[in-house]
């Protein structure tokens, strides 16, 4: 049982999202919050310079969840949220990217209001988004993407989202989050709809200084990533509009005279 010890401070739980990884792509209002907290609980994702924008005395607790590393459950993440906020006051809840785009940012606040607690959200410049055009690429560009899917890369029993199936037959931006360990598979998925040569990017850590760029089409993306040893975190993005990033045509080329041999 989660227990209020402290009665003279108002709860309340802010929900931020710090954005893709660069400190200074958060937004004003979410410094804001940052710069009231009592208590913030982070994520693995999140930049660690915005800590210094809390107060001093503000109590700072990693709560991330990497690959391999499942330290915190989702469980655990939201009784520690809601007990702070009882005991403490002002909790920010601090997320990469946006909450809502698979940060489970509404499973949070349904858990909060079981216990009456105030919320706000702050939303936060998406990677799915964000990351991609820093490197040049649009998800939309008229001739070329008249929409965008993002996608989960792995869903929760671990397999490929259905949805991939759909948005391969389509001609929208397909980005999809969480999904390194499968680009084989996920190229797959796109060849088998005769897609072989569609312009694909993998970004590992974007917006950071240990960002790493992999541009080439579906034919040949897993090559290349193996070859700049692209890992994890990193982001896929599959379509025309990546024909338009700087690298895409002198990889193209490259490879296009290897396969001519």
């Amino acid at each position: 049982m989660i227990a209020n010890n402290k009665t003279n401070t108002e709860p309340r739980i802010t929900l931020v999202g710090a954005g893709p990884g660069d400190a200074e792509l958060i937004t004003l209002k979410g410094i804001k919050a940052l710069q009231t907290a009592d208590v913030v609980l982070y994520d693995a994702l999140v930049n660690e310079e915005l800590l210094d924008l809390a107060p001093d005395n503000a109590t700072k607790i990693y709560v991330g969840k990497r690959s391999g590393d499942h330290s915190f459950s989702q469980d655990n993440i939201n009784r520690l949220m809601v007990d702070y906020a009882l005991n403490y006051g002002h909790v920010v809840r601090l997320k990469g990217g946006d909450p809502f785009v698979f940060g489970r940012g509404h499973e949070e606040l349904e858990f909060a209001a079981r216990y009456d607690i105030s919320t706000q959200i702050v939303p936060g410049i998406s990677s799915s988004i964000g990351v991609p055009g820093l490197q040049g690429i649009p998800v939309t560009h008229r001739g070329l993407s008249e929409s965008f899917w993002v996608i989960t890369g792995t869903t929760s029993d671990g397999k490929i989202s259905a949805d991939l199936y759909t948005a391969a037959k389509t001609n929208a931006t397909v980005v999809v989050l969480m999904g390194i360990h499968k680009l084989e598979k996920i190229t797959e998925i796109f060849k088998a709809e005769g897609k072989g040569a569609l312009p694909v990017a993998v970004i590992q850590s974007g917006t950071t200084v240990n960002e790493k760029v992999a541009v080439g089409t579906a034919n040949t993306i897993v090559n290349i990533t193996n070859e700049q040893q692209i890992s994890s975190p990193a982001l896929i993005v599959l379509g025309e509009v990546v024909s338009l990033h700087p690298q895409y045509q002198l990889v193209k080329e490259v490879y296009d005279v290897v396969a001519r041999g």
